[in-house]
């Protein structure tokens, strides 16, 4: 079975590579698009068991297993027609590690009685997954392609062609 043709986003070159298999971009947005409504509820209702779910939501995302994917993959996908671009996981495992990490924040807040903590944490984690859903925008996958680039001696201008997607033949 021949692999995918992925994009490396810490380089301007697109080569085929083997490794994790390329995902449907429209799925990460749907899972932010869930993210931002289960966010938002917990942010309104101050329930720390709706941050606990999420919690465990971006956890399991960042092994491959997020719930949210399998909705999408059971129920929106097929739906849909084969999308123009994949793209590569890493970023989005990244993404969902950092999501994880402001959740346990805003969990920490909840146990140890720091509203402010609580919400900003929360709040943070909100304005990620909304910019997600909403634009395309994933600031967790922009980090890590910034931390690559910097471990690779790039520099923005360097590689602010860098392609981000790869378009898939019909």
């Amino acid at each position: 079975m021949p692999s995918t043709p992925v994009v490396d986003r810490s380089t301007a070159v697109a080569h085929v590579r083997p490794g994790p298999p390329a995902v449907d971009p429209r799925g990460p947005r749907f899972a932010a698009a869930l993210t931002s409504l289960v966010l938002a509820a917990a942010l309104l209702t101050g329930s720390g068991w709706l941050l606990a779910a999420q919690a465990v939501a971006f956890a399991l995302g960042a092994v491959h297993r997020s719930p949210y994917a399998v909705l999408y993959r059971r129920f929106v996908r097929p739906r849909l027609g084969p999308p123009a671009e994949l793209e590569d996981p890493r970023p989005l495992r990244f993404a969902q590690v950092v999501g994880l990490l402001f959740t346990l924040v805003a969990l920490a807040g909840v146990v140890g009685g720091l509203p402010v903590l609580t919400v900003a944490a929360t709040a943070a984690a909100l304005a990620a997954a909304f910019l997600n859903a909403a634009f395309g925008i994933c600031l967790g996958c922009e980090v890590y392609l910034l931390l690559r680039r910097s471990r690779l001696g790039g520099t923005p201008a360097q590689t602010s062609s860098t392609p981000t997607r790869t378009e898939v033949s019909a």
